[in-house]
């Protein structure tokens, strides 16, 4: 039998490695062509095989990566960079956005953050297209963006309850490419997470705000009525997965039954991308050696 070259040796030790090395979490939650919704197990946890107190540690962690990151990314603006982030939450009710908000989000520098909550759109919204609203919150250069709730309305909630003819809402599909396509072609790189939440835990949780007096702030009697149309918002969904999982912007759906891993993931998500883009310290416009030595000179 013939011996193994070096290269085939190689190459076989590297093929090893790729087979235990477990895939990062963009690599595990990106939606692919085929994708189901109803085929992904809202208590799974892909790209991690730990438990929750795993969980827990290796989330505890990363903070401090997200937050440096952020800095170069606003430090990067200020000697004229142009990139930013933008990341959008969607999400059935108690899928768990308010908790990505504070544990995710939470870790970033508020002056490089933009917050934009999307509710009904106003009489002087509802007087523009539908992405009127959506272009006036983009992120600018140096900030992260985050859309708590997005574009995806006007082709999940219109849908559902039929605010506008199928022929409307079904043509802004294409819209919201082209101009996602747009959106990063300016700069921004776009994370859009869908937290997939099964109907059993949901209606687990609206029990426990209504068990709790301290969680009755937090409960809506409208969830319930939407509740009732939870299989039409999950072809809405679908659909919506399905038609705009772009390469430019695709589309990330992460398991939320268990919220420990939903912040892990959404958090290694930015934190993935983040460190793709690579932001850079700006170097100093001024001679750093005379500064110090007129700093020495001083009182």
């Amino acid at each position: 039998m013939a011996k193994k070259s070096s290269k085939d040796k190689k190459a076989h030790k590297d093929a090893k490695v790729a087979a235990v090395t477990p895939p990062s979490f963009t690599e595990a939650l990106r939606v692919g062509e085929g994708f189901e919704l109803v085929g992904l197990d809202p208590r799974s946890t892909p790209g991690f095989d730990g438990d929750k107190v795993a969980g827990e540690e290796a989330l505890a962690g990363l903070g401090d990566q997200l937050a440096e990151l952020q800095e170069r990314l606003y430090a990067e603006s200020k000697a004229g960079g142009k990139r930013s982030v933008l990341l959008i939450i969607q999400g059935m009710d108690t899928s768990g956005k308010g908790g990505i908000m504070r544990h995710v989000v939470g870790a970033f520098d508020p002056q490089g953050v933009h917050i934009t909550s999307f509710k009904a759109p106003s009489a002087e919204e509802r007087r523009h297209p539908f992405l009127w609203r959506i272009r006036n919150a983009l992120p600018e250069a140096g900030q992260i963006g985050v859309f708590d709730r997005s574009q995806y309305e006007d082709v999940l909630i219109v849908r559902v309850h039929d605010l506008v003819p199928p022929s409307q809402w079904s043509r802004r599909y294409a819209q919201i490419n082209t101009f996602e396509k747009k959106v990063v072609a300016s700069g921004t790189t776009v994370i859009k997470v869908m937290l997939h939440i099964s109907s059993d835990e949901q209606k687990a949780r609206l029990a426990e705000r209504l068990e709790r007096p301290d969680k009755h702030w937090k409960f809506n009697p409208g969830d319930l009525d939407e509740r009732a149309h939870w299989a039409a918002y999950q072809e809405a969904y679908q659909a919506a997965i399905e038609k705009c999982s772009i390469d430019d912007a695709p589309w990330f759906v992460v398991p939320a039954d268990r919220k420990w891993y939903a912040r892990l993931a959404v958090t290694n998500l930015v934190l993935e991308h983040l460190t793709a883009l690579d932001p850079q310290w700006p170097e100093a416009d001024f001679d750093v050696a005379a500064e110090q030595k007129r700093l020495a000179e001083t009182p």
